[in-house]
C-alpha cells in the first residue's frame, strides 16, 4: 500500500495540472451567424421564383339543373289513341307526342257548329223582318212599337249567334286537347302511359312523359358569403367564368366544360352562410345530365405578374412568414414574406425580389449566414418536385419549433 502511493499522488497532480491549462484554450465557435459561417457548407435544393398571372378561384359543390323541365299531363279526361314518342327520344318543340280518343269532343264540336248555322239563319230571317217592318213603319202602315219589337227580336238573334260562336270555339279548344305536342325542345324522360291507357285531367296525377332542355344546360351552386363581395364585383365587370370539373366515374384526363355566371341569388341563407348561383354551360355532348353531383370552380379575378414560390419553401413562426434564399455569398438569408394566395402547392408572396432562390429542400439545417452547397431541385418553371413537398413542409416545421 505504501509503495503504490507516490504514483497515486502523481496521477492527481497532472489532474490538477490538465484543468488549469483547460482555461487557456480558446472557447469553441459560437452558435450565431460566425459559427454559422464556419460550419461545413450545407446541401440544399433551391427554385427560382417565377412571376406569373394567377387566377383566384373559388370551389363549389353543384348539381346539374335542366334550364327548362316540363311534365306532361293530359288536359282531358280519355283513353290513349297512340303513343308517338319513345323513351329517351331527342324532340323538337311542336311535335306531336299523344294523341287521346276523341270521338265525343268531335261530336260536341259539331254540335256546337250545327247549333251556330241554326241561329245563323234564324238571324237572317230577323233581319228581314226589322227591313220590312221599318218600310210598313215609314208608309204608316204599322205602329213603331211593332218596329221596336222587330229591333229587338234582331238584337237578340245576334246575341245568340255571338254565344253559339263561343261555344264553337271551346269545342274547338276541348277537341284540341286531344293531341299532346311537345312545349319545349328536349329529350323525353321514361313514357308512363300506353295505348289504351286512362287519363284524366288532374294536376295531381302522375305525367305522362317529362321533357327537360339539355343544351344549354345549368348548374346551381352555392359559394361562401365571404365571396359574394368578389363575386358581384366579378359580375359587375362582366361575364364571369366557371368551369365544370369532371364528374366522379369520368375517364382519366377528361375536360373540363366552360360555362358562365347567370345569376346571384338576391338572399344570403342565414343558416348556412352561403348564396346560390346559377351558371349556364353548352352540352351538345350531353357530357352534363341533370341531377348530376359535381365539382364547380369560378374564376373570380386574376393577379397580374406576381411572385409565385412553392409552398414547400415558407417557413412558419407564429403569424410569421418567411423563407430562405441563396445569398449573394452563397449563404442562407432569412427573408419574411407575406403570402396573398395559396393554391394547392404554390403560393403568392409579396417581399421577394424577382430573382431569387428560394430553399425548398434540406431547410431544417439551416441558420442565418449558414453556407450552401446548391442543388437545383427537380421540376421546371420554379414548380419545385412534387415528391419533396412533403418533407419541404415537415423541415418547415421542423425549422419553425427550433426557432421559437
Amino acid at each position: 500500500m505504501r509503495a503504490t502511493s507516490p504514483w497515486i499522488l502523481g496521477g492527481l497532480l497532472l489532474a490538477l495540472l490538465a484543468g488549469c491549462g483547460g482555461k487557456d484554450k480558446p472557447a469553441s465557435a459560437p452558435a450565431g451567424p460566425a459559427g454559422a459561417a464556419s460550419a461545413p457548407p450545407q446541401n440544399v435544393g433551391v427554385v427560382q421564383v417565377r412571376q406569373a398571372d394567377v387566377p383566384i378561384t373559388v370551389e363549389a359543390s353543384g348539381t346539374v339543373t335542366a334550364l327548362q323541365s316540363v311534365d306532361l299531363r293530359a288536359q282531358t279526361t280519355s283513353t290513349v289513341a297512340q303513343v308517338l314518342v319513345k323513351d329517351g327520344q331527342n324532340v323538337k318543340k311542336g311535335d306531336l307526342l299523344f294523341r287521346f280518343d276523341d270521338r265525343a269532343d268531335r261530336a260536341a264540336l259539331d254540335k256546337a257548329r250545327a247549333q251556330l248555322a241554326r241561329d245563323r239563319a234564324s238571324l237572317t230571317d230577323l233581319e228581314r223582318q226589322l227591313a220590312r217592318a221599318k218600310e210598313l213603319k215609314a208608309q204608316n202602315f204599322i205602329a213603331q212599337n211593332a218596329v221596336d219589337t222587330a229591333q229587338a227580336n234582331f238584337e237578340a238573334g245576334q246575341a245568340l249567334v255571338r254565344s253559339d260562336e263561343a261555344a264553337v270555339q271551346a269545342a274547338q279548344v276541348s277537341a284540341s286537347y286531344n293531341e299532346l305536342r311537345a312545349p319545349i325542345s328536349g329529350r323525353a324522360g321514361i313514357v308512363g302511359v300506353y295505348p289504351g291507357s286512362l287519363v284524366q285531367a288532374n294536376a295531381s296525377a302522375s305525367p305522362l312523359v317529362n321533357i327537360a332542355q339539355l343544351d344549354p344546360i345549368g348548374i346551381a351552386f352555392t359559394v361562401p358569403e365571404t365571396q359574394l363581395g368578389s363575386l358581384l364585383a366579378a359580375t359587375r365587370s362582366g361575364e364571369l367564368d366557371v368551369e365544370a370539373l369532371p364528374p366522379p366515374g369520368s375517364p382519366k384526363g377528361a375536360p373540363s366544360i366552360k360555362g358562365r355566371v347567370t345569376a346571384v341569388d338576391n338572399l344570403v341563407d342565414a343558416s348556412t352562410g352561403t348564396i346560390k348561383v346559377k351558371a349556364e354551360f353548352d352540352n351538345k355532348s350531353q357530357a352534363l345530365w341533370p341531377g348530376q353531383y359535381l365539382r364547380v370552380r369560378v374564376t373570380l379575378r386574376t393577379l397580374q405578374g406576381v411572385t409565385v414560390v412553392p409552398q414547400a419553401a415558407i417557413i412558419m413562426r407564429g403569424n410569421e412568414r418567411s423563407v430562405y434564399v441563396v445569398g449573394p455569398d452563397n449563404t442562407a438569408k432569412l427573408v419574411p414574406v407575406q403570402v396573398r394566395q395559396a393554391m394547392g402547392e404554390q403560393a403568392v408572396v409579396e417581399g421577394l425580389d424577382a430573382t431569387a432562390q428560394v430553399v425548398i429542400e434540406g431547410k431544417q439545417n439551416l441558420r442565418p449566414g449558414t453556407t450552401l452547397r446548391v442543388q437545383p431541385s427537380g421540376g421546371s418553371g420554379g414548380e419545385g418536385r412534387r415528391g419533396a413537398s412533403g418533407a419541404a413542409s415537415a423541415a418547415s416545421a421542423a425549422a419553425s419549433g427550433a426557432g421559437k
